[in-house]
């Protein structure tokens, strides 16, 4: 039987420990049982099986790759219906439409077509009135393309200014409508002080929140009896102490974040000597954990585990003045009574006894034969063998009399070597941890942080600093790394930031394969610094923070935006071809494409609109996807109607004679463009 649970069963708040002298004889013996199965336990939390933190961007895969794949083959879809389905759908519904010339001629729609007739006149004659506003203030930026041109490049670039102000996050925060409360009181407390200190919280809790709100409370208090159910568990049970409270809130009910920050004051006022943390209660963000209980994990890596105890205790202390900081706490707690068995190696020797014996005499009486000699028994009908573990009643341990009484030999028949454990050792009081946890193979102690009120990124940004300072005094051979959910943050941010750049770099080249030039494209991608600017502001002005599906959402709407521009320089293109000069084509273009640039960002946005709402269960994850794309493409909408005309006539100026009159030059009074 385990330690902890036999002390806590039998009222003992003490652990028995060897010497480490004796540790030496008595590596199977059940204090090192205990931490190698404590420690194994710790392990498999630190690196679930399904979502180990060396391979981060596996969760990225599986979150992400999903709606990348949906939108590329939506993509190749529309293309083949456009170039197969469309034009065979316009030549049958047109096959008896008639062409009347475009100089006031009329015809007027009969039956159930008149009404949907008027409405499409109505909004013809708006639209045209919205072309001639365009086309003048278009006229009127050309004529002062060049201090358009740097205005806007400056406010783009007056844009980066407000990414810190944004903050970063790894994936948004969702209001599941629950929230986990762990629970940990001093080590080694029997369950049942551990089961009346959770239900004076339970009354806590409910008093804090209206009984019209609380669905339910389930309590977890101790160690699950599952090995699986431990295997997968991820708030960092450590004993008997431990407890979880799973708290489910009816449909209507107020913000949960809300109801978290309330709680977390109001327990640690009432509780002062309880540790409380509140764990990720939604999938993704267990998920997204790794199966830690925090987002935050400073892991202070040696084998000089009491000084890095005491830093990670004094670095614990100073990450809690960070604000936007909670929860902080270091793991792995020294608080556990034990008791150690110092042995007479002297005395035992004269008794023709080893440590060893004393060990496995020890292993009978508290774990079993089991322990110190594995019998099998085999059934002779079916050929399966049963282990047959031997040991000392549970009730017959109850003191440390009984512990002192426990016979001691050789296990040598008719040797007569029995002695009493309390004639070859001498008892001490001391502490220790409770569990000992490993990341790949060597000791670590964690110290944990979650975040509140804050951005993840900023309270990294704050941390830091401090985990400097304490690398500074670390002893030889130890060292500091932040593993968790803010360094997988990290390393996502630069892996779409690299895709950012790579994307636009791949649209470039293609379009120079395309257009068989290098700055007609060139002119197409200044659509796509407007972009990226509109995606900022659009965060910033929806108090969003920065976090992989933004940055998605910013892939996204490059593809439009160089979707419309490539309409825009393709008309002009065609007319400075056939004899415009380049501010002529320039305008001629953006007047011409007016329509269908509006119609494509115009569907965008509709259909992106109900996302940025956060509308639906869960709608928060998806918010800044679709935040981020109305952002981008508005903002490339105005740079490609305006911005890139500009640029157009701007670097095609070159190539006509500057001496040469423009063909129609554009005012502000709104002349008609050449072909409009």
């Amino acid at each position: 039987m385990r330690g902890n649970d036999f002390c806590a069963r039998q009222g003992l708040k003490e652990r028995f420990e060897f010497t480490p002298a004796a540790r030496i004889e008595i590596t199977r013996g059940f204090i090192q049982h205990q931490d190698t199965w404590f420690a194994r336990k710790h392990a498999r939390q630190a690196n679930p099986p399904f979502f180990s933190m060396a391979e981060p961007m596996r969760l990225a895969h599986y979150l992400f790759v999903p709606l990348a794949e949906a939108v590329v083959f939506a993509m190749l879809a529309s293309y083949v219906i456009s170039r197969t389905l469309v034009p065979t759908l316009v030549m049958y519904f047109y096959r008896n439409a008639q062409h009347y010339p475009s100089h006031g001629v009329v015809v007027a729609a009969r039956g159930w077509r008149r009404p949907l007739s008027a409405i499409q006149e109505g909004f013809e004659r708006w639209f045209e009135r919205f072309r001639e506003g365009y086309r003048s203030l278009l006229g009127a930026v050309l004529h002062h393309r060049a201090a358009f041109a740097l205005l806007f490049l400056l406010f783009c670039l007056g844009t980066l200014l407000l990414l810190p102000q944004l903050g970063e996050d790894f994936f948004p925060s969702v209001d599941a409508g629950q929230f986990r409360l762990h629970v940990r009181t001093h080590s080694g407390t029997r369950i049942e002080e551990t089961a009346k200190l959770v239900d004076e919280i339970e009354q806590s809790v409910r008093k804090g929140i209206p009984p019209a709100e609380l669905h339910g409370i389930l309590d977890n208090i101790g160690i699950p009896a599952s090995s699986i159910n431990l295997t997968y568990n991820d708030s960092g049970l450590l004993g008997t102490g431990d407890a979880d409270m799973l708290v489910s809130l009816a449909p209507s009910h107020r913000p949960t974040a809300s109801y978290i920050k309330q709680l977390r004051a109001r327990l640690r006022r009432e509780f002062p000597s309880t540790v409380f943390y509140f764990l990720p209660a939604d999938i993704v963000s267990q998920s997204i954990n790794f199966g830690l209980p925090a987002p935050i994990d400073v892991q202070i890596v040696g084998r000089d585990q009491d000084k890095n105890r005491e830093i990670a205790g004094s670095l614990a202390e100073k990450i809690r003045h960070v604000p936007g900081a909670v929860d902080v706490r270091v793991q792995q707690p020294a608080d556990l009574a034990k008791l150690q068995f110092a042995i007479d190696r002297t005395k035992a020797s004269e008794m023709n006894l080893a440590e060893r014996d004393v060990a496995n005499s020890v292993l009978l009486s508290l774990s079993g034969s089991g322990q110190v000699q594995p019998a099998y028994w085999i059934n002779p009908r079916t050929g399966i063998q049963y282990l047959i573990n031997a040991r000392v009643p549970e009730h017959r341990m109850d003191s440390l009399a009984a512990l002192n009484a426990i016979p001691i030999n050789a296990s040598q028949p008719g040797q007569g070597d029995v002695q009493l454990l309390a004639n070859l050792a001498e008892i001490h009081r001391t502490n220790g941890p409770p569990v000992i946890s490993h990341y790949n193979i060597v000791p670590v102690i964690d110290v944990y942080a979650g975040v509140g009120g804050r951005d993840l990124g900023g309270v990294l940004h704050d941390v830091k600093p401090l985990i400097a300072q304490a690398e500074k005094q670390l002893p030889q051979g130890s060292s500091i790394m932040v593993r968790g959910q803010a360094e997988t943050m990290q390393t996502s941010f630069k892996g779409l930031t690299a895709g950012l750049v790579m994307a636009m770099v791949l649209i470039y080249l293609l379009l120079v394969v395309n257009f068989q030039s290098w700055l007609d494209p060139f002119i197409i991608i200044m659509a796509l610094p407007g972009a990226l600017a509109g995606v900022v502001w659009a965060l910033y002005l929806s108090f969003t923070t920065l976090s992989v599906p933004a940055l998605m959402g910013a892939i996204m709407s490059l593809g439009v935006a160089t979707a419309n521009s490539v309409l825009v320089v393709t008309f002009a293109r065609n007319a400075l071809d056939q004899g415009l000069d380049p501010l002529s084509s320039a305008w001629d273009a953006g007047v011409s494409r007016l329509r269908p640039v509006l119609m494509t960002a115009t569907a965008m946005v509709i259909g992106m609109f109900p996302m940025a709402l956060a509308m639906g269960e869960g709608g928060e994850q998806n918010a800044p996807l679709g935040r981020a794309v109305i952002g981008g493409l508005v903002m490339a909408t105005f740079a490609t109607l305006f911005f890139v005309p500009v640029v157009f006539s701007l670097l095609h100026r070159r190539a006509h004679s500057l001496a040469r009159t423009p063909t129609h030059l554009p005012s502000a009074a709104g002349a008609e463009p050449a072909g409009a």
